[in-house]
Formats: structure tokens, C-alpha cells, sequence
């Protein structure tokens, strides 16, 4: 007999024992009423015993104390989309004979997680707030942000103008918080925020839905009456033969952190500079060398930052993974710059992720952040972009030190846009449609849900065992204690494969061009 078994009939046998010595003493009572008592008496402990026959057969043997895991599964195919699936219960089964065994070890312990989103750019707070309902917009943001959806826990914005900006009806707009038809303006008595009202909107309204999301600022440029030669939204650089002028932007930074926060948005992280070594003619950019980003950082935005209290992170770079390595050692080279800096962003347009890995090991006490990947018509096929970014942003970026993953664009329409001369065939983490309002969620969406919706800001991640290019993991401790593996299949064939941890183990099989996500909480073995 089990012990299960065992527990259940002794349980029975004590009940019943009870049952008979409480006859026994009820016959030696004589006191008034009370028989009617004793029935009552009789009536409850026979209820009791007949509630632990019921359990005896509710409870499968071996089943007390078993722990399972929760199963989401998005296929290539799109057959399943971020479709919660049968648990499946660890056992003591032997998996070291799998082709294929994942072990997940709580106690290897990497970088802690801010969390994953998107960036809402002028285009996308235009298009939620001018071609949606009322309605639409907050089913949406709940959507995005929340339980009811995938819980996007970190959101990037432009500070000023990108490539992707509008005015208020639509149209391809580039400013900035101090533009003015001539002069200097060293005492920002023009500074103004007004034309981000759309994005500050909508800004407002998310963290409605979920207070918890961090903010991240970046600009595109710096006002065109601070840079040196043509004064150009579209290019060039700061006029480094005036030192007011590296002061003036300081102080720029500084009111727009102010502004912002009196619009009750807190402004959690400021990268310096967008794509720093790359300028267009074609929309607003800015360059920025390693060199210059050192001394504006140390002679000039953290002693600005310090004299009035700001708290905000100071991030370096904000440019390809291939050019990283070489600005990040420039830029944290310098101890000066160093001490007020958080840390280093990236995005995926040249090179490998295992550049962070490397900024990482020379300089561990600074953190990577992936801050910006896009999707587009350039890729169509739902199932490649899915292997595609499961493989190098959600599972390999983490896995190469960065603490958040975001993609580029939060929302755009069916044509890409509305675009400020930038690219013009880039996918949103959603399409709307500005007609009707619908939305239709993309790829990106399923591929960032598999990891927000589970994550927790605050998690730490831990070691799995990773196949890279066949079966790509990525594993988490949440702050709860709940652990969290997210794999992907980025191959043809459906992958058999088991999962290891504190000493058992199950199976599962993954379709082609698939990912799961699997979740548990240690200690909540439960009967049922």
C-alpha cells in the first residue's frame, strides 16, 4: 500500500474510533437535552469521515505534493499563439539519457531584469490616441501592460523629434523642447514639452494601467542653435568650440526630466545619445564620438544631474552591437565619465549580442541594456522572424548580460508609418489600422509576451543549459520564488527534449520554428 493510501485509511480508522468512544460516552449522559446535542455530535463526525473517504478517492496515489508547470506555446505556423497548454508535472524520471536534457540551476545567478517593451515614438502615440476609441485605446493599453495581455514592464521614448514623429494631425514633424528662429538660448527660456503632448498622453495613460513601468529617454538631437555649422535638425554635431553650449544641453536634459515628472511620468534611465556614430540628411540625427560623450557626461550633464537631485541613470553608447565594444571601452575608459554612468545600450542592426557579453566581462559593475530591434516587411514569414528574435533578442540578449530588451516601435499602420523620413517598412510591435482602430498584433508581440508576461522586473536569470541554433534557452528566478524557462525550436523539425530541475524532470516536444514558455513555483506541490 502507498503512502498516500496508508494516510487516508488511518485517517478513517481514527475517525471511526471516535465516532464509537463518543457513543460510549454518550450513553453514561442523562443530563437534559442532551441527546439532542449528541446527535448534533454524531452528525459532525460522521460528515467528517465521510469527507475523508471522498478525499481518499479524490487524490490519485502519487500525486500529494507533486509540482507542475504551467505551459504557454506560440508555433510558427500560428496555430497556437501564446496559447496556455496542459501542465506538465515534474516526476523523478530519469532524464539523462534525452538527446536533449535542459537543466535549470537556481543557484548559478546572472544580471537582475528591469524588463521588456517597445518605444512609443511620436507615430505610435498619434495613431493610439487620434484613430482609436476611447475604448479601443484602454482595452489596448490593457493589452500591452497588464495581465489581461503581456505586461510590457519598460517602455523607450524620444526626447524631442526621431525619425519617427508627427504633429498633431499626422504629418512628418521634427522639434525639439528649445527651437527658436535665431539666436542662443542658454537660459532655455524656450524650453517647452508642448509638442509631445500625444506621447505624454499616452505616457500618462499606460502608467494608469501599470504604475510599475520604467521610462527610458533618448534623443535624436540636440536643437539646431547648439550644433556647429549648419543648423540642422538632420545631422551634424554639438558645437564643440562654445563650452555654453555643452552646458545649455545639461541643462536641457535636466527641464526635460522635470517637465516630464511634473506630468507625473518618471523618467527611470536617459541614454545620451541616439545611434551616435551614424547622422542622416533624411530626418534628426546627431553624432556624438566616445571621446565627447566622456566629457559631456563628466564635465557637464552629471554635475548638472547632482546640483539639482536628479536620480535618473546616465547610459552610454545607444548604437549597434559591432561598434559597441570599441565605444564602450572609450567612453568607460575614461574614470571620470565612468563613475556616473549606469551602463551601455545597444541595438541589433550589425553585429552579434556576444558583444555585450564582452563589454560585460570588462566592465562587470556596468550594466547592458538592449534598447532598440525592429521588425519588417523585409521579413514576412511569421515563423523565421519568431526563431529570429527568440534567438537572438529574447533568449540572447539576456543571455548576453542585458537587462532589458525592447523593440523599436510600440505601434504603426498597415504602410509602416506615419514615418519623419526614416525607414518605410518597419513593423510595430502592433499594427492599427487607422480607418477602424483594429489592432492587429505581430510577431513582436507573441515573441515579447513569451518573456514579459512571465519575467517580473526585479528577476534574477539563471543557468539553463542552452543548444545554441538548435534548442535556445532562457531561465529566471522571480522575485515570488517562481521560475520561468523559455526555450525555442528555431529548426524544422518538432524537437523532443526534457527539462531538469532540483532532481526531476519532464518531457515535452516542441513543434519547428516554435517557443514555450514554462512556469513553477517550488513548494506548491498541491492535490489537484
Amino acid at each position: 500500500m502507498k503512502l498516500t493510501e496508508k494516510r487516508t485509511v488511518l485517517e478513517v480508522k481514527t475517525a471511526a474510533k471516535a465516532v464509537t468512544e463518543t457513543k460510549l460516552l454518550s450513553g453514561r449522559a442523562n443530563k437534559p437535552g442532551s441527546t439532542q446535542r449528541r446527535r448534533r455530535f454524531l452528525l459532525s463526525l460522521l460528515l467528517l469521515v465521510l469527507l475523508l473517504l471522498i478525499c481518499s478517492i479524490a487524490i490519485p496515489p502519487g500525486t500529494e505534493g507533486e509540482i507542475s508547470s504551467e505551459v504557454w506555446l506560440t508555433t510558427g505556423d500560428q496555430t497556437n499563439l501564446l496559447t496556455q497548454k496542459a501542465p506538465v508535472a515534474f516526476t523523478n524520471q530519469d532524464s539523462s539519457q534525452e538527446t536533449l536534457n535542459i537543466k535549470v540551476n537556481p543557484e548559478i545567478r546572472y544580471q537582475t531584469m528591469d524588463g521588456f517593451g517597445a518605444a512609443i515614438t511620436g507615430s505610435s502615440a498619434y495613431l493610439i490616441n487620434h484613430t482609436m476609441t476611447e475604448a479601443q485605446r484602454s482595452s489596448l493599453l490593457g493589452v500591452l501592460f497588464t495581465e489581461e495581455g503581456i505586461r510590457l514592464s519598460f517602455v523607450r521614448h524620444t526626447i524631442g523629434a526621431s525619425d519617427f514623429s508627427v504633429d498633431e494631425q499626422g504629418r512628418p514633424s521634427s522639434y525639439t523642447y528649445d527651437d527658436i528662429e535665431s539666436g542662443m538660448d542658454y537660459g532655455m527660456e524656450h524650453f517647452s514639452i508642448a509638442k509631445d503632448a500625444d506621447v505624454v498622453s499616452l505616457l500618462q495613460n499606460m502608467l494608469k494601467k501599470n504604475h510599475a513601468v520604467k521610462i527610458l529617454g533618448t534623443p535624436w538631437t540636440a536643437p539646431p542653435w547648439m550644433k556647429y555649422g549648419e543648423k540642422t535638425y538632420n545631422g551634424w554635431y554639438l558645437d564643440y568650440t562654445n563650452p555654453k553650449v555643452y552646458a545649455a544641453y545639461a541643462d536641457y536634459f535636466v527641464k526635460y526630466i522635470q517637465a516630464y515628472e511634473a506630468s507625473g511620468i518618471p523618467i527611470y534611465g536617459l541614454t545620451v545619445q541616439n545611434e551616435p556614430a551614424f547622422t542622416s540628411p533624411g530626418y534628426p540625427s546627431m553624432s556624438m564620438g566616445a571621446e565627447e560623450q566622456a566629457r559631456f557626461i563628466r564635465d557637464y550633464l552629471s554635475p548638472a544631474f547632482t546640483k539639482q537631485g536628479i536620480g535618473t541613470k546616465i547610459i552610454a553608447f545607444d548604437h549597434n552591437w559591432g561598434l559597441g565594444e570599441a565605444y564602450a571601452r572609450q567612453v568607460l575608459g575614461d574614470a571620470g565619465a565612468a563613475s556616473y554612468i549606469d551602463g551601455t545600450a545597444y541595438h541589433c542592426y550589425e553585429g552579434s549580442a556576444e558583444a555585450m557579453s564582452a563589454v560585460h566581462h570588462d566592465f562587470p559593475d556596468k550594466n547592458i541594456y538592449l534598447t532598440e530591434c525592429s521588425g519588417g516587411q523585409w521579413s514576412p514569414d511569421f515563423g523565421d522572424n519568431l526563431s529570429w528574435q527568440m534567438d537572438h533578442l529574447i533568449v540572447g540578449a539576456p543571455r548576453n548580460a542585458a537587462k532589458t530588451v525592447l523593440f523599436w516601435n510600440l505601434a504603426l499602420d498597415p504602410s509602416g508609418g506615419p514615418t519623419n523620413g526614416g525607414c518605410k517598412d518597419c513593423r510595430g510591435v502592433i499594427t492599427v489600422n487607422p480607418a477602424t482602430g483594429d489592432v492587429e498584433k505581430n510577431v513582436e508581440y507573441y515573441a515579447l509576451g513569451h518573456a514579459s508576461k512571465f519575467v517580473d522586473p526585479g528577476a534574477v536569470r539563471i543557468a539553463s543549459t542552452r543548444y545554441k541554433g538548435k534548442l535556445e534557452t532562457v531561465a529566471y528566478e522571480n522575485p515570488d520564488g517562481s521560475l520561468v524557462l523559455i526555450g525555442a525550436n528555431p529548426g524544422a523539425e518538432e524537437l523532443p527534449f526534457s527539462v531538469e530541475w532540483n532532481g526531476k524532470a519532464f518531457s515535452y516536444s516542441l513543434p519547428p520554428q516554435s517557443a514555450v514558455t514554462f512556469k513553477w513555483l517550488p513548494g506548491s506541490g498541491s492535490r489537484s
